[in-house]
């Protein structure tokens, strides 16, 4: 087999995996349930070419790509959001619209756009410096931080925190997205960057994770957009 592990390795596997799913229970009545089953594979080195790496990503329908410079970064759960990915989106697109609110694939896909813009700028930072981006650029990276400070980052530690019902997750980046559209529309019309994230509301979001309920939030979200429109009026 392939460095040495058994020809059979990916039918194992696959027996194994595929005993996830949805069920009928045996016992009385009519019950239906689910089997989960989640795995943890530490190749050596981080190599995820390795063939139970390899193997265990062509069965598997979601992907946490654990990451050691997230972890030295004290950045928790160390979970690298480009590497990582579920199949299940699509699936489950119609509940998250119905539950959630119309806009959540437009939401998650401009908070993940963001995050994949950050990569690239993140290298021309690291070639000619910050000041070298125009005003527009500037906002994203400004964006991306909050997206990975203030949502994407939790505490284990905080009761309010180290779990986040679904509605106050969608109201979270309700409020990231107000940012980031109140921002934008300022600097097109001349606005700084600088001016805008001095205002008071950049505190309150840096704090809306440690907020009790998603009506909080949402509030929060309502009054971004008054905010930096008050900024441009006062020009």
């Amino acid at each position: 087999g392939e460095e040495g592990y058994p020809a059979y390795l990916a039918t194992r596997l696959a027996a194994f995996y595929e005993r996830a799913g949805r069920v009928d229970c045996i016992g009385s009545g009519d019950r239906v349930g689910s089997v989960t089953i989640v795995g943890a594979v530490s190749p050596p080195g981080g190599d995820f070419s390795e063939p139970i790496t390899q193997n265990t990503l062509r069965i598997t329908g979601t992907f946490w790509a654990l990451d050691t410079n997230l972890a030295y970064r004290r950045h928790f759960p160390s979970v690298n959001w480009i590497k990582s990915y579920s199949l299940y989106i699509d699936s489950l697109n119609d509940w998250y619209l119905e539950n959630l609110g119309p806009d959540w694939e437009e939401l998650r896909d401009r908070m993940m756009y963001l995050l994949q813009k950050e990569v690239e700028l993140q290298e021309i930072v690291q070639l000619v410096g910050p000041d070298a981006l125009p005003e527009s650029e500037k906002a994203i990276l400004e964006v991306t931080r909050m997206i990975r400070e203030d949502f994407l980052q939790q505490s284990a530690y905080s009761d309010t925190d180290s779990f986040c019902p679904l509605d106050k997750q969608y109201w979270m980046l309700k409020a990231i997205q107000s940012y980031d559209s109140a921002m934008n529309n300022a600097i097109e019309r001349g606005v700084g960057l600088k001016q805008v994230s001095l205002l008071p509301l950049r505190s309150e979001i840096a704090r809306m994770k440690e907020l009790g309920s998603a009506g909080e939030i949402q509030a929060l979200a309502e009054r971004i957009k008054t905010s930096i429109d008050a900024l441009e009026a006062e020009r």
